[in-house]
């Protein structure tokens, strides 16, 4: 289905029966048509739902210039976590040459950053939003497809047919890739410090833990949801050292977390990777730095920014939706937190 048309003043002279330059007039509030038009016109503008700051880039259909960016996540986590900043530079080296520039705010809650696609369509500041973090029944998508605003998810699967497309990395792989690994060396009670569950990605990656404790694969294996802090990582890991039969490996959704893992696991005596493993499943220089380095995921997240900006340009100018696109391969990046498991295990 192609993309809705935003109200233009053409429109709203229309359905008024006044011309062009009479809507205007009444829009702006200058002299030039009557008391009882100037309202006619005004209450066609606001059920059509138009904009006043609009009226020269719809009436000509120019576009505006720009892609929208919304982070919703705690603003304590975006300075640390570098996967944003590699993909934030990745839509911006998408973007390089076109002259078509980024709007990015990082929104408090889920309702602001609804808030904020509806202001942004409406007032024709994007043409199309990148959009990250899809969840279930995605809100979110809900309303951008009603506003027929042109957009592209940064997902763990490709769209359905017809819908916003995906550029995409298989979270329930990459869970299998980590998880395979630390079997071939002996672990079988594996700990899962897990982001928010409401997240595509963090579900589907609990979902594969438990499918390996079904299938018999592991004898203990718990899934320990976190806000991505450091903070929540470290009480979550000092919740899991401090068990009678604690973990001999643990599995953390970001660098931030794993890092913050490691901290504890030395505060409390705990040898890394003699008496517990520890995976990322985000690479950094953090996780590259620290001692023992952390084995953790790769995958080049500049190239995945950039492949989302690039469909999201092509979708702008498309039709209808456009197919889903592979992202990055993911490598396994075997460092020195990782080893068998240990005669003290």
């Amino acid at each position: 289905m192609p993309p809705k048309r935003r109200t233009t003043i053409a429109d709203i002279a229309a359905r008024a029966g006044v011309s062009i330059s009479a809507v205007s007039f009444a829009l702006n509030d200058r002299p030039g048509v009557s008391a009882e038009t100037r309202l006619r016109v005004q209450e066609i503008a606001r059920q059509l739902d138009w904009q006043p700051h609009t009226a020269a880039r719809a009436l000509g259909g120019a576009k505006a210039g720009s892609i929208g960016f919304v982070l919703n996540r705690p603003a304590r986590t975006l300075g640390t976590e570098s996967f944003f900043g590699d993909l934030i530079s990745g839509i911006q080296l998408g973007l390089a040459g076109t002259h078509v520039g980024m709007n990015l705010l990082v929104a408090r809650d889920a309702e602001e950053e609804l808030a904020t696609y509806r202001d942004w369509w409406r007032g024709h500041r994007v043409d199309g939003v990148i959009v990250i973090d899809p969840r279930r029944d995605d809100p979110r998508l809900a309303l951008l497809t009603e506003l027929g605003m042109p957009t592209v998810v940064v997902g763990s699967h490709p769209s359905p047919a017809g819908s916003a497309p995906t550029v995409w990395i298989d979270d329930s792989d990459a869970t299998d890739t980590v998880l395979r690994y630390l079997l071939a060396l002996g672990h079988r009670r594996i700990a899962h410090v897990a982001g928010r569950p409401e997240f595509e990605h963090t579900a589907m990656r609990i979902e594969r833990v438990r499918s390996f404790a079904a299938a018999g694969d592991l004898d203990d294996a718990l899934s320990v949801p976190t806000d991505y802090s450091a903070e929540a990582g470290a009480r979550a890991t000092r919740e899991l050292l401090s068990r009678r039969e604690r973990p001999t490996a643990i599995v953390y959704d970001n660098d931030v977390l794993a890092v913050a893992g490691l901290g504890v696991a030395s505060e409390m005596g705990v040898a890394v990777p003699a008496d517990v493993s520890i995976v990322s499943f985000d690479d950094s220089a953090m996780v590259r730095l620290v001692r023992p380095a952390i084995t953790s995921l790769t995958r080049d997240t500049v190239e995945l920014g950039q492949r989302a900006a690039t469909l999201l340009r092509a979708q702008i100018d498309a039709p209808a939706p456009l197919p889903s696109l592979p992202g990055p391969a993911l490598t396994l990046s075997v460092r020195e937190s990782t080893g068998r498991v240990g005669a003290a295990s």
